[in-house]
């Protein structure tokens, strides 16, 4: 099978920081491509691999990193480095050595919080790229459905046929839960984890509620609330937060939940094929899918929910460039405009409002709300409205 396919936009973007940084890290879940990606850019000049899964890197790093990391030139890519946290502080010293013929390539699968050491050891010497897996313009449009259905992680999505790609999915949470999140730091039985993960998946696109979680899973709210926290730096759960401000009504404080891939969500679910378009998930998984190519589109960190106890809701609030721009996402050929649009345009300020759709026509409805078709997110960079 095919696992690679060409991405000349993060690929572009990791040498551009390589040029800047004496370090780069990609972080991104598990299985995305990290490993494929770096050693395309290794084959382009002299590089040194070390692979923290590999028992034997792993010693050798433990017990003489100074000697063998300061004796290299290159790139240096370590893999999996999340399982090493002591290197980061030694990194900072060989960062900072005037070696210009030496740039660290790091390869992690925990984020920057998951890791603090990182970002606090390597502040101002590093630079973060995140991949995901697959993403709509990387595919091409005609291939948007199998990609909803499948998920964006390679082996899933280039596997053979739907059988294949779910038995995938099915292992890489098998793998995840017994092994990969005792490398973070998680001394949990794999089983209750599992409960919790699907629990999760359960609740995609609804308001976080802990009281219930910690109930069913009879442990206190600020450990259900961890447990989230640690799926979500191991990239597998996006907490969208809620926006609010002071306006004169009762906003709703607490994150929205997501699983990030729409594959895993659905293998979560026991649903194959597309089994998803005949269950009561069927509008959450679309959402939770079209935010997901929103946000990673726009690159941006500044994104939101928004609802009022009087039931005004908008799916996803994006702040860039000074500009605020709402989403409304339909599972749907024909939306309408309703008057709560009108509303939420008003009370949040608006820059443009649009109504992402199963239709092919991109269309002004009103001056600040356009239809756009979800075909049309695998190029729609925004950049007119910002």
């Amino acid at each position: 099978i095919q696992m690679y396919l060409f991405r000349p936009e993060y690929e572009a973007e990791i040498r551009q920081m390589l040029l800047a940084n004496p370090v780069t890290a990609i972080l991104g879940p598990r299985q995305c491509g990290k490993t494929t990606i770096a050693q395309k850019l290794g084959a382009e000049m002299p590089s040194t691999f070390f692979d923290l899964e590999d028992p034997d890197d792993f010693e050798l790093l433990k017990n003489s990193a100074k000697q063998i990391l300061s004796q290299q030139t290159g790139l240096v890519v370590i893999d999996e480095v999340q399982r090493l946290p002591e290197l980061f502080p030694l990194l900072r010293v060989l960062a900072d050595q005037q070696n210009l013929d030496r740039k660290f390539l790091l390869l992690g699968s925990a984020s920057p919080e998951l890791m603090r050491n990182s970002s606090e050891t390597l502040a101002g010497r590093i630079g973060f790229v995140d991949l995901t897996g697959f993403r709509l313009d990387e595919v091409g449009v005609e291939n948007l459905s199998s990609l909803w259905l499948k998920g964006g992680f390679p082996r899933s999505y280039l596997a053979e046929d739907d059988q294949q790609s779910y038995q995938w999915r099915q292992d890489f949470i098998r793998t995840f839960l017994e092994r990969d999140l005792g490398q973070l730091g998680f001394n949990l039985p794999a089983q209750t984890l599992r409960r919790f993960w699907i629990m999760l998946a359960h609740y995609h696109g609804q308001i976080w509620k802990a009281s219930e979680f910690a109930r069913s899973l009879g442990v206190s709210e600020p450990t259900v609330k961890s447990w989230l926290d640690i799926l979500s730096g191991a990239y597998m759960v996006r907490q969208v937060q809620p926006w609010y401000e002071n306006l004169q009504k009762r906003q709703v404080k607490a994150p929205k939940i997501f699983i990030r891939d729409s594959g895993l969500l659905h293998a979560l679910l026991s649903l194959q094929g597309s089994e998803i378009q005949m269950n009561p998930k069927l509008g959450a998984s679309w959402e939770g899918f079209v935010i997901e190519q929103i946000i990673r589109r726009m690159k941006t960190r500044d994104y939101y929910y928004w609802r009022t106890h009087a039931g005004l809701e908008l799916d996803l609030l994006v702040m860039k460039n000074g500009k605020r721009l709402g989403f409304e996402i339909k599972y749907s050929k024909t939306p309408k405009v309703t008057r709560s649009m009108h509303q939420i345009i008003e009370d949040l300020k608006l820059d443009m409002f649009f109504i992402v759709y199963q239709g092919k026509h991109r269309l002004n409805l009103e001056e600040k709300i356009q239809l756009l078709p979800v075909n049309e997110l695998g190029k729609q960079n925004f950049e007119p409205y910002l």
